[in-house]
């Protein structure tokens, strides 16, 4: 089972998606995670991705299809994946269906979680006292992520609407009213 789960940033996709993880015993592919631990490294590609970064920017597609069909090939043999900023533009979706083809994998379904966008910003400045992401703490790069989102990334529900693996869900509520919207998917598949 292959589950993409999307929205903007804020909307608790990392957090829905640890739980989804052992609720289901299945692997959580956090994008944003493996490129912040490239840049906290201070590898070649952490390098030349922390400016994409600090400005709300999304990666080039190039990279992150790279990292992506390098996690699929070592992890072909897993229960499952839940992808979580992945994928963020209909080339990187086009591209990802080709990778999961060649170990006989798919998509399931793309789980969108919609928030607001003022509770977006709300929850993005209270993540960034915790987390002291410098990408987290300024109102200005939050909304320049959000236009990005908006512009580049919502286009990609339309590629798996299209396909018929396309599913949204409110994104306001307790953590767990949440979680139950996504699991009350998961199992209907």
């Amino acid at each position: 089972m292959n589950i993409v789960l999307f929205g903007a940033p804020g909307c608790g996709k990392g957090t829905q998606a640890q739980r989804l993880k052992e609720h289901y015993g299945i692997e959580h592919v956090s994008t944003g995670e493996v490129i912040r631990s490239e840049i906290r490294r201070g590898t070649e590609l952490g390098r030349s991705m922390e400016h994409y970064i600090s400005t709300g920017q999304l990666a080039p597609d190039e990279v992150v299809i790279g990292m992506i069909a390098n996690y699929v090939a070592e992890h072909k043999d897993a229960k499952g994946c839940i992808f979580d900023g992945f994928p963020r533009t209909t080339v990187q979706a086009e591209e990802f269906d080709k990778i999961l083809a060649k170990h006989g994998l798919k998509v399931d379904m793309m789980i969108d979680i919609q928030v607001p966008e003022e509770e977006l910003v709300r929850r993005i400045l209270l993540r960034g006292k915790d987390s002291g992401r410098a990408d987290d703490a300024s109102e200005e790069v939050i909304r320049d992520r959000l236009s990005v989102y908006h512009k580049q990334t919502a286009i990609v529900s339309d590629f798996y609407t299209a396909r018929n693996k396309y599913a949204s869900i409110d994104g306001v509520g307790s953590m767990d009213e949440v979680f139950g919207r996504i699991a009350a998917i998961i199992d209907s598949l």
